[in-house]
């Protein structure tokens, strides 16, 4: 006995199935993208458009991701574990090494010396936020903690009061987010903002 199907009884079977596969194709890959782009912009335009931090007009970074600053006169970040550069939104990861590992080790003792060597004068413990990268690598933030070990190197640098800079910590620091979930934080780059534009 013959089992096999007459062409058109398969070209009956195949149609539904191809059809359903392009109908949903076009909604989920097509329709439901653009749905959710539109009503994102229409219900949430900065954070649609990257949260962009503007300055003078001209956007200078994320309130998302964090940049790398170096010079003394700057509250520093969190470090990024991020390749090939730091912060690279492309690339968003942690560094994958455990506690035990020799490169971690070496990397924390790293940034410790550069720490201590930027300000030889701070005996404090360095917060581990300092030190550390954050899962994403990407950590805009750092805590209030990382901000106040730093103050007294950036007021000295720019011959500013102490009690200044740490008003201005105080002004950007953000809350738990809605009012529990986390710890207070400070964005760096808004906070090196503020700073810049001091007179």
């Amino acid at each position: 006995m013959n089992s096999t199907r007459p062409p058109a009884a398969l070209a009956a079977l195949l149609r539904p199935a191809l059809v359903l596969f392009l109908l949903l194709s076009v909604l989920t890959g097509l329709v439901y993208p653009l749905l959710v782009t539109a009503l994102a912009q229409a219900l949430f335009p900065r954070q649609a458009g990257g949260s962009l931090v503007l300055r003078d007009g001209h956007a200078v970074g994320s309130a998302l991701i964090g940049q790398a600053f170096s010079d003394p006169g700057h509250f520093w970040s969190r470090p990024s574990a991020t390749a090939p550069q730091p912060y690279n939104g492309t690339a968003s990861s942690g560094s994958n090494l455990g506690p035990l590992n020799p490169a971690l080790t070496d990397a924390v003792k790293a940034r410790v010396a550069a720490l201590r060597g930027a300000d030889p004068g701070n005996s404090a413990p360095v917060p581990v936020d300092l030190v550390t990268a954050s899962a994403s690598g990407l950590d805009p933030h750092i805590s209030v903690a990382a901000a106040d070990y730093q103050a007294a190197r950036v007021a000295r640098v720019r011959g500013l009061g102490l009690a200044r800079v740490r008003a201005l910590i105080a002004a950007h620091t953000e809350g738990r987010l809605a009012g529990v979930l986390g710890e207070p934080r400070v964005n760096v780059l808004q906070l090196n903002l503020a700073l810049d534009a001091l007179k």
